[in-house]
């Protein structure tokens, strides 16, 4: 089954809140992630309410929900990129401050991404559906993807996006990667060229039992 990914734009107020549950329902019955309904709505009405507190009420902002691999993402875009989300010791009286330990609870993993002039607060939520019902490419492809996203984020500023990092942006991140790398075994004193050589062998060999 392809999964498109569903974005979209919207402008943060608590009105809006049910309309985004009611679409997520709707999306994950048609994605047949009907058991993750209750969760992933869990975690819009959060990431939102999030938005609404520490950003503002009429915030423009972006849902986008998609698959990552085996996961679920959801992920909501802000343009503030100093007021970050955080864990909070909320007690049992408090009122607030138990958003993020929700999603923290509920969700796989979760995180915070700084891009030019916004801000990407996502969750997973595991599928339990095998890598290429969500995405090609298996646990080798996820974890590349993480450290370019890391890499992205924390490199050369790229383009903005919707989701992961584009497939021109992750080309660019993978460049200056491998590039640092390159200048690391030089400065351990090792063979670089040897060292892609291995990898490019160890590669074809892992794609040729793949196919096989």
């Amino acid at each position: 089954m392809v999964r498109t990914p569903w974005i979209v734009e919207f402008t943060a107020r608590e009105e809006e809140v049910a309309a985004l549950r009611r679409r997520v329902r709707e999306h994950l019955g048609n994605w047949g992630l009907r058991d993750l309904v209750d969760e992933a709505q869990l975690c819009v009405s959060e990431l939102v309410a999030n938005v609404i507190t520490h950003v503002g009420a009429g915030t423009p902002t972006t849902l986008a929900v998609l698959m990552n691999g085996s996961s679920l993402r959801i992920e909501v875009h802000d343009p503030d990129t100093h007021a970050l989300p955080a864990l909070v010791a909320a007690d049992f009286e408090s009122e607030g401050g138990r958003g993020m330990a929700l999603v923290e609870a509920i969700t796989d993993r979760w995180g915070v991404q700084l891009l030019a002039g916004r801000k990407v607060t996502w969750c997973e939520l595991a599928t339990g559906l095998p890598s290429q019902e969500g995405q090609a490419g298996g646990p080798r492809v996820t974890r590349a993807e993480a450290v370019l996203d890391l890499y992205g984020a924390a490199g050369p500023k790229l383009g903005s996006r919707i989701g992961r990092l584009s497939i021109a942006e992750g080309e660019e991140a993978a460049i200056f990667l491998i590039t640092d790398l390159l200048h690391w075994l030089r400065a351990h004193g090792r063979d670089a060229d040897d060292v892609l050589d291995r990898a490019q062998m160890r590669f074809e060999t892992q794609v040729s039992e793949v196919g096989s």
